[in-house]
C-alpha cells in the first residue's frame, strides 16, 4: 500500500522554531512519532495533524475537475412549430396535433399557474381560460393533470402545481413566448405636457435688476 505524502508550507521558519523549542523544554520525556507530527502541524498553523490531514483533504477535493455535465439536447425545429399554436399575447390559438408538441405547450400553461397555491377548480378555470384560444379549457386542465404537471385532488376541487424543473426545451419554449409578449407591451403614455427648456420665472415683486 503506497503511502500518502503530507506536504506542507511553514509561513514563518522562525515561530516554529519557537514553538517546538517551547513545546519540547517543557516535556520531560522525547515525544513519540505522533506527538511529534502533532507539534510540527500546530506550529504550521493547524490544531493538530488530524487537522492538517483533513484540510488538506478538503484542498484536493476543491481542486478536483468537475464531472462533465450533460447537456439536455434542445428540438429547435419542434419549439418553432409549437409557437406557431400561439399567438402574440402567448394564447394558444390551436391545440398541437402530436403529442409531443402538446405537452411541450402544456408547459406555457403550467408557468402560468401560481407556485406552491391550492387553487379551487374555478381559479384554475380562469388562468387556463386566459391562455385558451380555440375554445377548450377543460382539455388543457385535464391534460396538465394526466402528464403530472398538476395534481389534484380526489373530489375534483383542488388542484396544485406539481413543482418541478421545466426540460430544456421547454424552459427555451417559455423564454420565447415570455420574449414575445413582452415585445407587444405598448409603453403608457403620460398626460402630462413635455418639458421645455426656457428661463425660469421672475419671482413675485423683483425687478428685472433686483440682485
Amino acid at each position: 500500500m503506497s503511502k500518502t505524502l503530507h506536504a506542507v508550507t511553514i509561513p514563518d521558519l522562525s515561530a516554529l522554531a519557537k514553538t517546538l523549542r517551547r513545546e519540547l523544554d517543557a516535556r520531560d520525556t522525547p515525544p513519540s512519532h505522533v506527538e511529534l507530527l502533532n507539534l510540527l502541524s500546530r506550529g504550521a498553523g493547524f490544531r493538530n495533524f488530524q487537522h492538517l490531514k483533513a484540510s488538506q483533504g478538503a484542498a484536493a477535493r476543491l481542486q478536483a475537475a468537475p464531472e462533465p455535465v450533460e447537456v439536455e439536447p434542445v428540438d429547435h425545429r419542434r419549439i418553432e412549430q409549437v409557437l406557431r399554436c400561439f399567438d402574440g399575447d402567448g394564447v394558444m390559438a390551436r391545440w398541437p396535433k402530436k403529442t409531443s408538441q402538446q405537452k411541450l405547450a402544456l408547459w406555457w400553461c403550467w408557468a402560468a399557474l401560481p407556485a406552491r397555491r391550492e387553487l379551487s377548480e374555478p381559479e384554475v378555470n380562469a388562468i387556463l381560460k386566459d391562455l385558451n384560444g380555440f375554445g377548450d379549457h377543460v382539455l388543457i386542465r385535464r391534460e396538465l393533470v394526466d402528464w403530472g404537471m398538476v395534481a389534484r385532488s380526489p373530489d375534483c376541487r383542488i388542484y396544485r402545481r406539481i413543482e418541478t424543473r421545466p426540460p430544456a426545451e421547454a424552459a427555451a419554449l417559455i423564454r420565447h413566448l415570455l420574449a414575445r409578449k413582452r415585445a407587444r407591451i405598448v409603453p403608457r403614455v403620460s398626460n402630462r405636457p413635455p418639458f421645455t427648456p426656457g428661463r425660469s420665472p421672475a419671482r413675485p415683486g423683483a425687478s428685472p435688476t433686483s440682485p
